[in-house]
């Protein structure tokens, strides 16, 4: 029972491979109606085959010339623009005032607020009746 539709789903590969065939050509004579009709679009494809041949042969020329002084010029104005922008940086930095408080004392006293007020609110929870020695022995 299990093993019918396991032969059946190794069975359709082979068939599938048996139906393919070769891809159907064109008869020639369409061919040639098709060739005569479009001589002058075929004669503007193979000008500008031979335009874009020429431009991929000047930018592989261009990219294995290691000395492109364009290329230098850019990277010469970046390095400058970083330095520029290095510089105004560092100015305006300066300019800022100075912080009260470093982040490791803000912590800190954020920290000792909180004790500060934990033990306050600790002696305000027991009332004001004291305890006496006395009450303290069970």
């Amino acid at each position: 029972m299990h093993r019918l539709p396991l032969l059946t789903c190794l069975a359709l590969p082979l068939a599938a491979l048996a139906e393919e065939s070769a891809p159907e050509q064109p008869p020639a004579a369409a061919v040639e109606v098709i060739d005569a009709g479009n001589a002058s679009a075929h004669d503007d494809l193979q000008r500008r085959l031979a335009e874009s041949e020429q431009q991929r042969q000047a930018l592989a020329a261009q990219l294995a010339n290691p000395d492109n002084s364009q290329d230098e010029a850019v990277i010469g104005r970046l390095r400058q623009e970083n330095q520029r922008l290095k510089l105004k940086l560092l100015e305006a930095q300066s300019q800022q005032p100075p912080r009260l408080l470093t982040e490791q004392q803000t912590w800190y006293l954020s920290g000792g607020a909180t004790a500060v007020l934990a033990f306050l609110l600790g002696a305000l929870s027991r009332g004001s009746r004291r305890r006496q020695r006395r009450e303290w022995i069970n």
